[in-house]
């Protein structure tokens, strides 16, 4: 979401006179952060996710799907309905902000999961109760089924009311300008990106190849075949599940950082569930790298190109806008910044695993350093600052204090958009501190139910704390982690893909290996490639996999036997999908859309297969409709909007005459289920005396059909006397 700030906000001409003051203040506004807060130490474990939902008008006689762009009017709703409603509930209150998308809202829980095993079942149950609190505030003809993106996003009338395209914050040729949030900061985002890059964002996919796919290049993409999108809300369109942890201090946070930047690629691969842009179906199956390009603000210098002569270099850009950059501001990590052992053994690991050359304002680096900030951090915060501010609010800028308030530090370190987010924290009371050094969680698809979501927060959560509780070493170089990326996007990575991993998470002892001298021993920093199977469950004789960590984490905690058993169903997901056995939710929509009836094989998602998934993910999200490909023998309970909230036990005051009424309504109810109730016994009893004379009827035919039967075999050439009767005697 980032910061929202409600003041008039700059064009990027007017903020440029502003950025240097900012990038300036920013890192002056971090160092007093860091001096307020650097020795909080012994916090808790709090943990909390968040999820984002898309909303969707559905027209079920035609069968047509699209936006809703009521994203603003369901989160007031949803805000006065949580200080009505939310207090005292068993789930939990929940709490609703904005996203990018007018047809999107973000949800959290309002406070976060504690440090003990049974939060571990509170996930889902909160879940579940933002998704039934959210249903309980959609018009009848809209759904919010959890998937990532909205299948025809950019095909087409996709809002159902006309809008023109090329609007001028977006000036995209597939998307109006009425789809973005109407709080300023999402306009002037799109805007000033545009206007920094000097030209419209281009993200070009893969597309999947089938029988009759047509390649041609699409109008606007410079003659690369694929699928061509040229705005921001292409990505940041896109829903995801994200964790943020807080840490026991400092030190820890950044820890966890580095650790948790390892698994990024991994859990992405793992929660796959974007298979669909723009209409058509892709070669790849996770939004990041959609993302990655829709909010690439880097000039043409910065990206390498050369610059058009009508473009405008500000001298108050960092590096006037002219340093090389290797990567979008939304991006995997570029560095590890754990200094080890509280600084006694300053980059005794990091440093051998920051293997890529990264780009830093020196200037930023040396006034951190001459502040006393150790290397690896100075050199974080400064990589971080060759970014410029996107957004400046109008008397926001040199009225901010900077020794308590951190708006110009959140200006850039927002708009870094990273597999993983350091976060230091805010200015508080000391007296009366709740919140720490946290690290934020970010790489991961979101999923159509509440209990796959809840299973990999679970289980990100849990691998942390094995990882800590542990000493657990899993550091690779950066740059195969990028490697590990590029690799997540492909179709079914998390079956087919190879990732680069540590072979060992504990230095290896003699015995390990019957031959001491083999690469794999010999090497404690040695890595190698692994399935994701492979790293959930183990590998040889060395690699434990993260599944048998967790347990043993269990069992040291000492786990009740119900959360136990909870984590068990949660893990069990995860590696029967790493197996094959079952299908990420990008398999499933793939599938899906293979073998609708209306499918051509020729890779586009057409009105009526994006009307029929949708619905289906809706109800599979609901619990209406099991899915057994996606959820094995899971079956979801069904989630209603008449349970998004508590009924309280009120007391009910009536007046006497209504209590008379009441009771005489009553009285004349119980009367006249007596009488009905007799009714029903009597024909009861009339059925069972019919039934006995039917029977007692059929024995006396079956009776005398014998007995001439009988008559007839005893004398030969005998015939009855009713057959000599005539037609008319008889």
């Amino acid at each position: 979401m980032g910061l929202l700030t409600e003041a008039k906000p700059l064009s990027w001409e007017e903020a440029a006179a502003h950025m240097k003051y900012v990038r300036d203040h920013g890192v002056d506004q971090f160092v007093n952060t860091l001096r307020y807060a650097e020795n909080i130490s012994g916090d808790k474990l709090f943990y909390g996710d968040e999820i984002e939902y898309g909303l969707f008008k559905v027209d079920k006689e035609k069968k047509r799907v699209y936006l809703s762009l009521r994203g603003k009017q369901v989160m007031d709703s949803l805000q006065k309905k949580e200080k009505t409603e939310g207090k005292g509930s068993e789930a939990g209150q929940c709490n609703w902000v904005p996203e990018y998308g007018a047809w999107m809202v973000e949800a959290t829980p309002s406070e976060p999961y504690g440090g003990f095993t049974s939060d571990l079942r509170r996930i889902e149950s909160n879940m579940r109760a933002r998704r039934s609190r959210l249903l309980s505030v959609l018009e009848e003809d809209e759904i919010a089924p959890t998937v990532v993106v909205f299948p025809l996003l950019g095909v087409g009338d996709f809002t159902g009311q006309g809008f023109p395209v090329r609007g001028p914050v977006a000036n995209s040729r597939f998307v109006p300008d009425e789809i973005i949030n109407p709080h300023p900061r999402f306009g002037t985002l799109t805007r000033n990106i545009r206007a920094r890059r000097g030209r419209n964002v281009k993200i070009m996919a893969p597309l999947f190849q089938d029988k009759n796919t047509d390649n041609t290049p699409e109008e606007g993409s410079d003659g690369t075949p694929g699928i061509y999108m040229d705005a921001m809300a292409f990505g940041m369109g896109c829903c995801c599940l994200q964790v943020t942890f807080q840490a026991r201090d400092l030190s820890e946070s950044r820890h966890l950082y580095d650790a948790l930047a390892v698994l990024a690629p991994i859990m992405l691969a793992a929660s796959a569930a974007t298979p669909i842009l723009k209409g058509k179906l892709s070669d790849w199956d996770v939004r990041w790298k959609v993302i990655e390009d829709s909010v690439d603000c880097r000039t043409y210098a910065e990206y390498g190109e050369d610059s058009p002569k009508d473009y405008k270099y500000y001298d108050t850009m960092v590096a006037d806008g002219k340093r090389r950059l290797m990567k979008s501001r939304y991006s995997s990590i570029d560095m590890y910044i754990c200094n080890h052992l509280e600084g006694k053994e300053p980059c005794k690991e990091t440093s051998k695993f920051n293997d890529i050359d990264i780009a830093y304002d020196k200037e930023q680096y040396d006034k951190l350093r001459a502040k006393g900030v150790d290397h690896l951090l100075a050199l974080h915060v400064a990589h971080l600052f060759v970014r410029d501010p996107l957004v400046i609010f109008e008397g926001h800028v040199e009225s901010v204090d900077d020794t308590v308030g951190t708006e110009h530090w959140e200006n850039i370190q927002s708009t870094n958009w990273n597999s993983v987010r350091w976060k230091p924290p805010p200015h508080q009371d000391m007296s009366n501190r709740k919140i720490g050094w946290r690290t934020e969680f970010r790489s991961m698809d979101i999923q159509l139910t509440d209990f796959e979501n809840a299973a990999f927060t679970v289980f990100i959560t849990l691998v942390s704390r094995a990882l800590l509780s542990f000493d657990l070493n899993v550091y690779i170089p950066i740059s195969k982690s990028d490697e590990n990326m590029r690799r997540a996007h492909k179709r079914d990575a998390i079956r087919k893909e190879k990732f680069w991993f540590r072979s060992h998470l504990v230095e290896p002892e003699s015995g390990d290996c019957p031959n001491d001298s083999c690469a794999v021993h010999g090497d404690e920093h040695h890595y190698e490639e692994m399935s994701v199977l492979e790293i959930l469950t183990g590998k040889g004789g060395y690699f434990p996999g993260f599944v048998p960590l967790v347990i043993a984490y269990m069992n040291q905690v000492g786990f009740d036997t119900e959360t136990q058993d909870k984590v068990h169903s949660y893990m069990s997901i995860l590696v029967r999908r790493a197996s094959g056995e079952l299908l990420t939710g990008a398999g499933w929509i793939r599938k899906f859309v293979q073998e609708h009836a209306a499918y051509k094989q020729d890779s586009i998602v057409s009105e009526e297969i994006a009307y029929d998934l949708m619905m289906a993910c809706h109800e599979i999200g609901l619990g209406i409709r099991p899915c057994a490909q996606l959820l094995g023998d899971v079956r979801i309970t069904k989630i209603v909007k008449e349970n998004a909230y508590n009924v309280p036990l009120t007391e009910v005051r009536l007046t006497n005459s209504m209590v008379f009424n009441l009771l005489d309504r009553y009285s004349k109810r119980a009367e006249f289920v007596a009488k009905r109730r007799k009714i029903e016994q009597d024909i009861e009893s009339k059925e069972q005396e019919l039934q006995k004379l039917k029977e007692e009827l059929v024995q006396l035919e079956s009776s005398n059909h014998l007995s001439h039967t009988h008559d007839a075999m005893e004398i030969p050439g005998f015939t009855s006397p009713e057959k000599k009767l005539s037609d008319s005697e008889k």
